[in-house]
Order: structure tokens, then sequence, then C-alpha cells
């Protein structure tokens, strides 16, 4: 028996030395501690520590997309999983569309079922809802689910791929450029930003249907028998976190981009190349609790006119047009903001769509912070005579 026992003690410590290929692995260790932490959340800006620890790095607020802190934002890096940010978007935006229900079944390809690192274990021939293969990708980052849902949306990944780059584009991801849905080979031609990133984040997030899945720590899938631990760990240990994604392979090492509230601020931390998983999520953090700090959000309250007054036009009011976006300030101005709306007294005819017709300022103890544009919505054309006359004339004889 002691003989047994020994030979078993070999094979398991032989095991342990086997090396595994990083690019294999999305990091799935189930165990995260908050001492894993290198940044000290005490600091003003860890911003030496996250370069240090990171090729790349950026924090925005995620309503109005100001940057708050960036690093190297623009270099084309490897993304690893974070690529299926653009795969779950393109999946929110079908389902907002009705091109796709959560009840719906998808079935799994003998492609989608061959995908290596992070999986399901899907068998060729399975069937599985939108909604378990959605779970499957945000809680485990799952490339067969992945895959399955780019063929079941676009009938092949390849089409699905075109469309994520065509999304891209409109995003304005000028540094971005997909040839998967996965993010699981270290393709040259595959690479994306930390800005780039924010900017797919930040709209994958706008569909709050999302946070559904990116909030889920543990859950299961196949009817309880197939067990999914969340690859994000700021889930479990970050306060106010709501997803989003992690990625990694042996190219791109760790990446995240990490997604928070706290009293109202939406905060989206991107960090790309990272030397290890403790370093992402510790940059990742300290980015957080950077923007947590010194940042508040504030949303504009002026009551606004619907119509102004237009002289010598067909008609006599223009629609105005207003983009009242949050504002990110300093953490304690927002109680002092001091709006003013100032209109233009005399608009004359012609009038434009896009032209400005007044203004919105927003200042802290008399120093501007931002400026907001009413825009007339439509065109108004200069009245001719015949239209003077018929105005003249309802006028006297009234009539609609």
């Amino acid at each position: 028996m002691k003989r047994i026992f020994c030979i078993l003690l070999v094979l398991i410590l032989s095991l342990s030395f086997i090396p595994v290929k990083a690019d294999l692995l999305e990091d799935e260790r189930p165990v995260f501690s908050a001492d894993d932490y290198l940044i000290d959340p005490t600091d003003s800006m860890p911003v030496a520590k996250i370069e240090n620890s990171a090729a790349a790095a950026i924090l925005i607020e995620a309503e109005s997309g100001q940057v708050l802190y960036e690093s190297n934002a623009d270099e084309r890096l490897p993304i690893a999983s974070v690529t299926k940010v653009m795969t779950l978007l393109l999946t929110m935006e079908a389902i907002d569309d009705g091109k796709i229900k959560l009840t719906d079944s998808v079935t799994v390809s003998e492609y989608a079922a061959s995908m290596g690192g992070s999986q399901a274990f899907m068998e060729a021939g399975e069937t599985m809802s939108v909604h378990d293969m959605l779970k499957a990708v945000a809680v485990s980052s799952c490339n067969d689910a992945a895959v399955a849902l780019a063929e079941h949306l676009s009938g092949s990944e390849e089409a699905f791929v075109e469309k994520m780059n065509e999304r891209a584009e409109k995003l304005k991801m000028t540094s971005t450029e997909f040839v998967n849905c996965t993010g699981l080979d270290d393709n040259e031609m595959h690479y994306s930003s930390a800005r780039d990133v924010s900017l797919m984040s930040k709209e994958l997030i706008s569909h709050p249907l999302i946070f559904d899945y990116t909030t889920i720590w543990m859950d299961t899938i196949r009817n309880g028998e197939f067990g999914l631990s969340n690859t994000n760990k700021l889930i479990r240990f970050y306060k106010g976190a709501t997803g989003l994604k992690t990625g990694s392979t042996s190219k791109a090492r760790y990446c995240l981009s990490a997604t928070a509230e706290r009293d109202g601020l939406p905060l989206i931390a991107v960090v790309l190349g990272a030397k290890t998983s403790a370093d992402r999520f510790s940059a990742a953090k300290g980015l957080l609790d950077y923007g947590f700090a010194n940042f508040s959000v504030y949303h504009p309250k002026s009551e606004l006119p619907d119509t102004i007054k237009v002289w010598g036009g067909k008609e006599n009011h223009v629609k105005c047009t207003y983009d009242l976006s949050p504002i990110v300030m300093n953490k304690g101005e927002r109680g002092r903001v001091e709006e003013k709306v100032e209109m233009k007294k005399d608009v004359t005819a012609p009038v434009k769509k896009g032209d400005v017709i007044g203004t919105i300022t927003f200042s802290v103890d008399g120093k501007l912070i931002a400026t907001s544009e009413i825009k007339a919505e439509h065109d108004v054309k200069k009245a001719t005579f015949l239209d003077r006359f018929a105005r003249i004339l309802k006028g006297i004889y009234g009539g609609e």
C-alpha cells in the first residue's frame, strides 16, 4: 500500500511540471485575492505602477466617453479574448433588433466544437439556447460558444468577422482589425488598442441586458451539468464591478476591459499586455479607484425651450435640439455647478438645420468647465411675398 502511495505521489508531482501553452488558456484560476493587488488604493494616481505593469491602459467615463487617464492608448496590440466584447455587442444588437431571441436554439457545428482554449466542450450537433451561449461567452469566455453564436448570426465565422470590422469602423475604432470572433489565435493581423477597446466596451454596456451575464460570478449550463466561473475576478472582489471581459494569450499576455459604477459614475478601465494576471487586475483596480476617488458626474438640469422665434420665415418658430450629455468633473464640484442658457435674440430666416441658435454654459466658482450648443432641428426657409400676404389674410379672417 505504501509503495502504491509513493508511485501516485511521484505521478502527481511529475504532472505539475508539464508545460502548458499560454495561448490555450484564458487564465481561469478560481482563486483571486485582493492581496494580489500591486497598487496602493491610497495613491492619487498610480501612473508609474500601471505603466510598468501593462503595455497600454485607458480610463474613461462610460456615458460621455471622456478620457480620465491614458497610457499608450493608441498602440496596436493583440487583445486575446477581449475580442469577444465585439462578438457580444453584435449579439446584443441582434437581440435588440429582434433578429434573434434568448430562447432560440443554436446548433453547434463541427468547426465550433473544434475550438481550443477556454471552452464548454460542446459537441457537433449539440443545441443550446442563445441565453446559455451568452453565459458561456460572457462568464467563462468559451470559444466554442462564441463561434457557435457567430455562425448562428451570420452563417459562418468569416461572414461574422466582416460585420465585426464594419461595426468597428462605425465606432471609429481606427486601430482595430479582427480576423476571428474569439481572439484565440495570436494572428499578427488581429489587433486593437486600449482606446478602441474602450469604445466597443462603451457601446456594449449601452445594452443593459449584458450586465445580466457579465455580473455572474458562478453559474451553470446544460441543466446544471456544466459549471461556469467568471474569468473577471473583480466581479467578486471589487465594489461596483459590472463586467466586462478578460483575455490572455502568450503574445497578448494579460488583458482586461473592466467596468464598474459607484454613486452614478460609470467607468471603463482597459488594461492590455499586463505581465501577469495579478498585474492586470491590480492595474484595472488602480484606474477605477483613481476615477472614483477624483471624479463625479453631473447631469444638466436646465429647462430649455422647445422652439425659438424666427423672423421673416415661412414658419414662425424653429424647433431646438441639443445634447445634454453628462459632464465629468472633479469630485466635490458637483454641488457648485452654475448653468446659464443664452439664446440668440434675433433669429432671422433662412435658418439651416444645425445652425447654432443658443448655448448652455456650465461653470464652477466662475470657471467655465463645459459648453453645449443649442441648434436648429430643421430648415426654415425665408418667407416670400405670397407667404406674408397669406399670413396677413389668415390674421384677418382666422382659420387653421
